[in-house]
């Protein structure tokens, strides 16, 4: 019965620790809504690298929505309030981020890469064809191949 009572109580504190934010936010319009909805969903927080800031409980993606929704309210576009995130904390808010001078690595480099990697490959190849026919003409004889050159002519003249 003791330990019936430790677990329990063990189970109701974690209960006690375990807290997710909900945000109320009160739109005018389902289009806004919407707006707020598709924006959260878009933008990455910075903190947890690969999760949108909806879904996100760290406290700088809650200041974000709070931006989101201080800047919807305003009747500022999508296209400004993504630009305001992005001047603030960089293009890596973005999943998306525009190719320009500074994210031309992130765009071209991998197939870049790619390209280096088979063209490795195909070098090592060829020297390997290339030294394993060379062997195998080294390792006949002078006579050996005196004698196949006199089959070739002989073979060329039937």
């Amino acid at each position: 019965m003791k330990r019936f009572i430790y677990a329990l109580g063990l189970t109701l504190a974690c209960f006690g620790t375990a807290q997710a934010s909900i945000d109320t936010y009160e739109f005018s319009t389902q289009a806004e809504r919407d707006r707020y909805r598709t924006l959260v969903e878009e933008l990455r927080c910075p903190k947890c690298q690969n999760q949108n800031i909806a879904d996100s409980d760290a406290p700088i993606a809650m200041d974000m929505r709070n931006e989101i929704f201080k800047k919807l309210e305003e009747g500022e576009s999508n296209e400004q309030i993504v630009e305001f995130l992005v001047d603030r904390y960089g293009d890596f808010v973005r999943y998306k981020p525009p190719v320009n001078q500074r994210t031309l690595v992130l765009w071209y480099g991998p197939a870049a890469l790619l390209a280096f990697g088979f063209l490795m490959v195909a070098i090592i190849v060829f020297r390997r064809r290339d030294s394993q026919q060379v062997d195998a003409k080294q390792a006949l004889t002078s006579e050996e191949q005196s004698r196949i050159s006199d089959l070739k002519k002989l073979k060329q003249d039937t």
